[in-house]
């Protein structure tokens, strides 16, 4: 319990005793006959019940007096001051001594006002709990023993020590030991991970049973961890529709309803007093004091605080429980937009593939099976060609190559995205890329059968043949397609930059709606637009991609998801949502997350409206009391917050 709440539970306390012991006093005790009520009438009455009051309601009277001299005048604060002091008013008007309504008011709203702090607190520690996965201290050797410096200090290719039960502070290489790694913070996932010397390791995975050397690859400000952190800490600054509602809503909903209780107060006995009613009792209040309590019991129901509250705390805790299954969401409108995607559309390679790729086989000039000594010539030019790419296929001819690449005979090297790759190897012109490419040298291509990826090779010129390369689909590809549709989205496509047939067999593998291939970049984010301009007013489209080449799709989609182990960094950066472990299923279950959070919101949106509409209508006729009032303000605001925090378990979905 924080230092805040203390304070509030004490002062309840206190106050509710007080009270208890002022409205038994009151009822019950009597001295010499007379009772003690009466005994202590007028101003010692008065005073008792004020020290109460200020007890109770003094942070609020002094937030409310700060809003006012601010210009934030019209917020919860003011209602519930304008409303106690106005019921205060209206017992020494009536010279009644019953100022036990105004004392009751403000303690339940500071009893409501507890209960919320407790479980927005209670959401929020179980997100830092969750997020707290980035060391800020590494094990560092130095002169023999490991000494632990902060992170951020640690540079790139330095070797770092993680010892069993530790968390990799740094994204790296394992360069010695074996060990078992716990990656359920990063994906959600408690399945161990084997890792060896040569294997990649992310920064937030804990190290589970033996000593690793990892030899860092990134910065600490760049590493997996810190770029989890990042996404979740700033999720709250892109606010949803709902949200932006709720805001522009209050900031027009408060002022009016102050406007209305003024009216009720005014008007009514205007009006009577005109039309021949008595404008004044005997006493003189009448119509006042009836009218005014209206106004007053009119400004407590209609506090915006349930909404202004659950909703923002309803999108915080669905990132929250996305966050803890491995699925980043950056921001609430990202969030509410995933709820509406009735349309998928996939990457190929990396995303439903698994992006390893393997030489299956080289072929000569005639399109037949090249000798070995063909093959191995093909392999060293095309291999030193795509020496400096990073795509897949280029890693796949390094891999069948075998043999270390000597940087010193690549020169001019020129990489048309998408296409292929230009460069100079050993004083030869050699150009590796797709028939198209070759096609623009003027060469033309043998058909090539099997199924996979094919890179024709050209030297000086000459075409000199190809090399098929294959990739094999991820295991749960299939049944993310088939809980996507289960999921209620509609259609799923896949667009690639692979031959035809590839992509057809692909599709059927996965039992798609359509597959598109040959594309550029520029042509993917063509096709996306055909989509939705082909869905708009249907629902919203989804890419699913993870290369460099997919950041355009990934900007330019309604929600663009990421897969964030094997990524590059355009690719997170540009999209609205990241799976952490690659896993296809997870985007199912990214969906069903959204639309129990939108669900949620709009649960709390029309429960809260449909109360406060009622009871505003039942106290502008004077059926509603002040008791009434406290349960439509305080009441709905803890029904609305406790439903919010709900989004948070999503484990089951």
């Amino acid at each position: 319990m924080t230092r805040k709440q203390r304070k509030t539970l004490s002062r309840i306390a206190a106050a509710s005793l007080s009270l208890a012991v002022l409205s038994l006093a009151d009822a019950f005790v009597e001295i010499g006959g007379v009772p003690f009520g009466r005994a202590l009438s007028g101003i010692p009455d008065l005073l008792l019940h004020l020290a109460v009051y200020i007890v109770i309601g003094g942070d609020i009277l002094r937030k409310a007096a700060h809003g006012a001299l601010n210009g934030r005048m019209f917020d919860e604060n003011f209602l519930m001051a304008v409303a106690t002091v106005g019921a205060f008013a209206l017992a020494v008007m009536e010279r009644s001594g019953d100022y036990t309504e105004g004392i009751a008011v403000m303690l339940f709203y500071q009893i409501g006002e507890f209960f919320q702090s407790v479980a927005v607190g209670k959401s929020r520690r179980s997100i830092a709990e969750l997020m707290d996965i980035r060391p800020d201290t590494a094990n560092v050797e130095r002169g023999g023993t490991l000494v632990q410096v902060p992170s951020g200090e640690v540079s790139v290719g330095t070797v770092i020590t993680v010892r069993p039960g530790e968390r990799i502070p740094i994204d790296g290489i394992v360069a010695e030991g074996e060990s078992t790694l716990d990656t359920s913070a990063l994906t959600g996932e408690s399945r161990p991970r084997r890792a060896v010397p040569g294997d990649e390791v992310f920064s937030g995975s804990i190290n589970s049973t033996g000593t690793l050397r990892i030899r860092t690859t990134k910065e600490f400000s760049e590493s997996t961890a810190t770029k989890i952190l990042e996404l979740v800490e700033n999720s709250t600054s892109k606010k949803s529709k709902s949200e932006a509602f709720i805001s522009k809503f209050a900031r027009v909903y408060t002022p009016a309803v102050c406007l209305a209780a003024l009216a009720l107060a005014i008007v009514p006995p205007l009006v009577q007093s005109a039309s021949g009613v008595r404008f004044v009792d005997a006493d003189g209040f009448l119509l006042w004091r009836t009218w005014i309590y209206r106004a007053l019991t009119f400004l407590v129901i209609s506090c915006p605080c349930a909404l202004v509250i659950s909703i923002p705390l309803g999108f915080f805790a669905g990132i929250g429980g996305a966050s803890r299954e491995g699925v980043l969401v950056k921001g609430s409108v990202h969030l509410e937009n995933l709820s509406k995607v009735t349309t998928v559309v996939f990457d190929k390679t990396g995303t439903l593939t698994e992006g390893v790729f393997e030489v299956v086989s080289v072929r000569g000039a005639d399109g037949g099976e090249a000798s070995r000594d063909a093959a191995v010539q093909m392999l060293e030019a095309a291999a030193h060609a795509e020496s400096s790419s990073t795509h897949p296929v280029a890693k796949a001819i390094a891999a069948a190559y075998g043999k270390p690449v000597d940087a010193s005979r690549v020169s001019n090297t020129v990489e048309t995205a998408g296409k292929g790759v230009r460069a100079e190897v050993g004083g030869k012109a050699v150009a590796v890329g797709n028939a198209s490419f070759m096609e623009e040298m003027g060469l033309s291509v043998p058909g090539t059968g099997g199924d996979g990826t094919v890179a024709h090779v050209a030297v000086d010129g000459v075409y000199t043949g190809s090399v098929l390369i294959s990739d094999r689909l991820k295991g749960n590809s299939k049944a993310a397609v088939a809980a996507l549709k289960r999921s209620g989205i509609k259609k799923a496509f896949m667009l690639t930059g692979d031959s035809e047939a590839v992509a057809v067999k692909v599709s059927r593998e996965l039992s798609l709606d359509g597959a598109h291939s040959g594309l550029l970049p520029a042509g993917k984010v063509s096709k996306i637009e055909e989509i939705i301009s082909a869905e708009r007013g249907g629902g919203l489209v989804s890419f699913v991609g993870d290369g460099l080449n997919d950041a355009p799709v990934l900007a330019r989609a309604d929600v663009g998801i990421a897969m964030g182990a094997m990524g590059s960094d355009a690719a997170i950066e540009a999209a609205d949502v990241v799976l952490m472990d690659d896993d296809p299923l997870k985007i199912a279950k990214a969906v069903r997350i959204s639309r129990k959070c939108l669900g949620i919101v709009k649960e709390n949106i029309v429960f809260a409206l449909a109360v406060k509409g009622a009871c505003l209508a039942l106290g502008a006729f004077g059926i509603a009391n002040m008791w009434l009032a406290v349960f439509a303000d305080v009441g709905v605001m803890v029904v609305a917050v406790l439903n919010a925090v709900r989004a948070l378990d999503v484990k089951k979905l």
